[in-house]
């Protein structure tokens, strides 16, 4: 089964409200982010927006947002909750692996929150290149993704499977930083906690400039 499989079969069939990512509240980073006035209403890509819960968020910030995921499921719920909350925000089934040249330095601000541990190595440079092409000059990108040092899903290794049959890839901090140097200035990348649905998390969390 590939991504694009397995994440329809996952927002087809399981509740929203059990899905470890999907959660209904914006992250505290986020909150942050905007309340200190390091990031202000633009046009914005939320990358793998899932149900569309960030989005909505933001677009009731003053964001443009552009909601882009894999799953043509999960881009449903996203349009039904922007319809619920009355926020203008436009979705796009898309891999974010492919071609993306009809949005193409058209954002300001790129939000991959908890997109990336889900793109092996492999694949990565293709997908920040995606993301580069996706920015407008001195674009922003900030990146959230499990670090190694995070103790989910049995605590050791880079590939690790979750309780709902998906395998992740867990980064350390040199990875990422040899990673996003060749297409981005690095601002800041650190490691800290999350909260989650059940359980904290240690994560990788980089803001970044568009070269």
């Amino acid at each position: 089964m590939d991504i694009r499989e397995e994440m329809d079969r996952i927002y087809r069939e399981v509740p929203l409200d059990t899905i470890p990512w999907n959660l209904s509240e914006p992250p505290r980073l986020l909150v942050g982010a905007i309340e200190s006035g390091r990031i202000t209403p633009c046009r914005t890509v939320d990358l793998g927006c899932g149900a569309g819960n960030y989005s909505v968020w933001l677009a009731g910030q003053g964001f443009d947002v552009t909601g882009i995921d894999i799953s043509a499921e999960a881009i449903q719920h996203a349009r039904d909750l922007a319809i619920r909350e009355d926020e203008p925000c436009e979705f796009v089934v898309a891999d974010l692996l492919g071609d993306v040249s009809a949005y193409h330095n058209s954002f300001d601000l790129a939000l991959d929150w908890e997109v990336l541990h889900h793109v092996f190595p492999e694949d990565r440079p293709r997908f920040v290149e995606n993301v580069w092409q996706l920015l407008r000059r001195d674009g922003l990108y900030f990146s959230l993704c499990f670090s190694l040092e995070d103790p989910a899903f049995g605590g050791e290794g880079s590939y690790r499977t979750t309780p709902l049959g998906t395998i992740l890839y867990f980064s350390s901090q040199e990875e990422l930083r040899a990673l996003f140097a060749p297409k981005f200035e690095i601002i800041e990348l650190a490691t800290v906690e999350v909260p989650g649905k059940t359980v904290p998390h240690r994560v990788n969390t980089a803001w970044l400039r568009r070269r």
